[in-house]
């Protein structure tokens, strides 16, 4: 499977951004049952998991993150979204979707800059 990431950018701190990460080469049915995560790595940090998503259970969030990420999928579109507001410059870092399929099988997006300036 590819995972292709998007929607990474520049913004003031207080602002929002959304990400998105497409599982191509999936079927619908694959896709259902596939975990979504992403993650971050910041500065001086290791990298580090923010949100993840699966099936039939509740989405987890970094405490760091919690109240202000959101993940979400579209399992039509085969996609998985992270929504981020009140965005702090302690967020800045590249941002990596992370998929595992039922299989075990796992993929990592080619990640994106996130820039949040204070």
């Amino acid at each position: 499977v590819q995972l292709q990431a998007s929607g990474g950018g520049s913004v003031q701190a207080g602002g929002s951004l959304r990400l998105s990460c497409k599982l191509s080469r999936s079927i619908l049915s694959t896709f259902v049952s596939t975990e979504m995560a992403w993650h971050r790595r910041t500065p001086g940090k290791e990298r580090e998991l923010v949100a993840g998503t699966s099936s039939g259970r509740q989405a987890m969030y970094a405490d760091s993150v919690k109240g202000r990420f959101t993940i979400s999928r579209d399992n039509n579109k085969k996609t998985v979204y992270l929504s981020m507001n009140s965005l702090e410059p302690e967020d800045t870092g590249v941002y990596y979707c992370y998929a595992r399929l039922a299989s075990g099988a796992e993929s990592w997006g080619q990640g994106t800059q996130v820039t949040v300036s204070s």
